[in-house]
């Protein structure tokens, strides 16, 4: 019970962020959002921005392989960055591709498919 109370929260406090993110967004601070967006990937995923940045996705896999995240916070990640897919072309390039590995080691290592997961797979491949 009590891990599920964490994950619970966690979830809770991630969603409040994206909201907020969300919201910077939408009266056009795309500076603060992104700052935001940035520390919460450093400080609630250990994600380092020249990963996520980067187009080297074997580098990306190395890290996901590494991170040792729970299945909960991958899903989390992967929520996380979906919100950011539309922004522009170039972001969409480098999260896209991020996103299906995601979406494939929740997958093959934990066993975990959501049907959610499917869709936005299929709404991911408009992006590469």
């Amino acid at each position: 019970m009590y891990r599920k109370d964490l994950i619970t929260a966690e979830i809770q406090k991630l969603a409040e962020v994206l909201a907020r993110i969300m919201g910077l967004k939408l009266e056009g601070n795309l500076e603060d959002a992104h700052i935001m967006f940035n520390e919460t990937l450093i400080s609630n995923f250990s994600l380092p921005i020249e990963v996520l940045e980067s187009s080297d996705l074997p580098s990306f896999n190395a890290w996901l392989e590494s991170s040792n995240l729970s299945p909960e916070k991958l899903d989390s990640l992967s929520e996380f960055l979906y919100y950011e897919l539309g922004i522009s072309a170039e972001r969409n390039k480098l999260i896209a591709p991020k996103l299906n590995s995601i979406y494939q080691f929740l997958s093959e290592k934990h066993k975990i498919v959501h049907l959610v997961n499917f869709h936005r797979q299929e709404t991911i491949q408009q992006y590469l």
